[in-house]
């Protein structure tokens, strides 16, 4: 076990003293010492100001791109450093029965891991306090390179097939015209899309405004394989479980905090590792044979819909401690960059379409915001030895050959090049077989959870769920209004009629209008 006083980089929590009693000095980028910061250089004191004024250029023109794009989704974040521990066991069993992941095998076994949270929907400054789904995405750095575990606080997505994903976000961001969130340009969408009233049904829950980090659960959301050295799958979920509880805010308490602190989230998970009280999460599975299980009334890769715990019980396989704050925001929390294909040896892709066109945007995303060599950041890259042949490309600053001979960067080669790693087990070979087609998934049962997430949660949520319902419903019109009523209505009648109650409307009518 790690001992009280240490973090996960090895270090005691107490400050150290400083033995370097010289001054540090001012350079600039090429190590020249800076001997006047104060004046540019100038014909007189008045200037003007000479082109040779190399200090002053590099240091506007860096300051010109200090900042990169932001991202389009989750742009506002906190991160952390800490640790991932195992307790190589899937609940009782071996993990070596499901997964041949070198990560779960050892009791005990700790790997770093840096731990980024997030809003979706707004820009870098926005309030953490917004109605808004939180980005729950986790960094391990894995013995056999990288994992990324990139999820939500939310165990449901509004869509189920990649396609609509620009259309979501648009719906949700700023009108392009006004440059306001719009509830009419949001519910416009949402009528029209059954599939997201699960999502809806969290969103506007108390679940929509987590108290801060440390109080929220995190999911990944989709769904994931396992294979073991034998190449048999499993499909996997996976569930981070805080240890602080889960805490939310209502709309009042929210609009309470932001009149004074916008930033409440990111201070309050600085602050608890800055006086040692560091947050713990314990990450659980839910295991389900890798077909289609036609006993389910809904497709198990619907990223939409959630696996029954009672059916599906969650299997404990380890904890995470963050105990360690970034060091600069920009380099760490703004550049490390996340992809749900960066899987390592045991973990797999599932046939989720969500999943696989995450996969592709995540990495595409990442080198266009920080660059093709993005990986060659210290806090993406691995920690581990790296031999490729990708050579060059911008802000290329290492150059991993790895091989005996610096002059080959091509494979195979006889000349001393790097050569192929050795398998660790059999591969995992699903087999897939259909026609190429364009259609929805044929067990949707679009209201069926959503309902049952409305009955199971307790009064109080479900009387602010309906008063968030209704409050942003106000701003729709009716057409809007109905559509969504009736979608309400299939889910559950009285949800339905709580919030045709609110707007003063007929539920019966507009669910009528939903099933002509």
């Amino acid at each position: 076990m790690q001992n009280d006083n240490e973090r996960s980089d090895g270090k005691n929590v107490e400050k150290s003293e400083d033995t370097n009693n010289e001054q540090p000095v001012l350079t600039n980028r090429q190590g020249h010492p800076v001997y006047d910061n104060q004046n540019t250089r100038t014909i007189g004191s008045r200037g003007p100001i000479t082109l040779e004024n190399y200090q002053f250029l590099e240091k506007i023109t860096h300051f010109d791109r200090e900042r990169i794009p932001e991202r389009v989704v989750h742009a506002r974040g906190a991160g952390a450093h800490g640790f991932f521990e195992a307790y190589g066991t899937v609940g009782d069993e071996p993990v070596a029965k499901f997964t041949r992941a070198k990560l779960f095998q050892e009791k005990g076994k700790k790997t770093p891991v840096f731990v980024r949270f997030s809003t979706v929907i707004h820009g870098g400054h926005s309030p953490e306090t917004l109605r808004d789904p939180r980005g729950f995405a986790t960094k391990f750095y894995t013995d056999d390179g990288n994992w990324d575990l990139v999820g939500n606080n939310l165990p449901v997505f509004f869509i189920r097939d990649p396609l609509k994903f620009p259309d979501v976000v648009h719906a949700f961001k700023p009108d392009p015209v006004t440059f306001r969130q719009d509830a009419q340009r949001i519910f416009d969408f949402i009528s029209l899309s059954p599939e997201a009233m699960h999502m809806i049904s969290f969103l506007f829950s108390p679940r929509g405004i987590p108290q801060d980090y440390r109080h929220q659960d995190g999911f990944g959301v989709n769904t994931y394989k396992w294979f073991n050295t034998e190449g048999e799958g499993v499909l996997v979920k996976y569930h981070w479980k805080t240890k602080q509880g889960v805490k939310s805010l209502t709309q009042a308490q929210a609009s309470e905090i932001q009149a004074t602190n916008f930033n409440h989230a990111t201070q309050d998970l600085f602050d608890s590792i800055e006086r040692g009280d560091y947050p713990e999460w314990e990450l659980c599975v839910q295991i389900m044979s890798d077909d289609e299980h036609a006993e389910l009334d809904f497709d198990p890769l619907d990223d939409t819909k959630t696996w029954d715990e009672e059916q599906f019980p969650l299997l404990p396989i380890g904890r995470m401690v963050l105990d360690r704050n970034p060091k600069n925001y920009f380099a760490e929390v703004e550049q490390v960059a996340f992809g749900t294909g960066v899987l390592v040896d045991g973990l797999d892709f599932s046939d989720d379409k969500m999943l696989q066109g995450r996969t592709m945007s995540y990495s595409d995303t990442q080198r266009y915001r920080v660059g093709p060599n993005y990986l060659q950041l210290p806090i993406n890259a691995p920690k581990k030895h790296v031999g490729t042949n990708q050579r060059d490309g911008q802000m290329t600053y290492i150059v991993d050959t790895g091989g005996e001979n610096p002059h080959v960067n091509y494979e195979p080669s006889s000349l001393g090049g790097l050569k192929e790693a050795p398998k660790a087990g059999k591969d995992h070979t699903p087999y897939v077989e259909g026609n190429l087609v364009r259609q929805k998934i044929s067990r949707t049962n679009d209201f069926k959870q959503a309902g049952e997430r409305y009955r199971t949660i307790e009064q109080w949520e479900r009387d602010d769920l309906v008063f968030n319902l209704v409050s942003a419903l106000s701003q729709c019109n009716q057409e809007i209004q109905e559509r969504m009523i009736g979608l309400l209505t299939q889910c559950d009648a009285e949800y339905g009629q709580h919030v045709a109650d609110g707007l003063k409307m007929n539920s019966e009518k507009s669910e009528a209008a939903q099933t002509m």
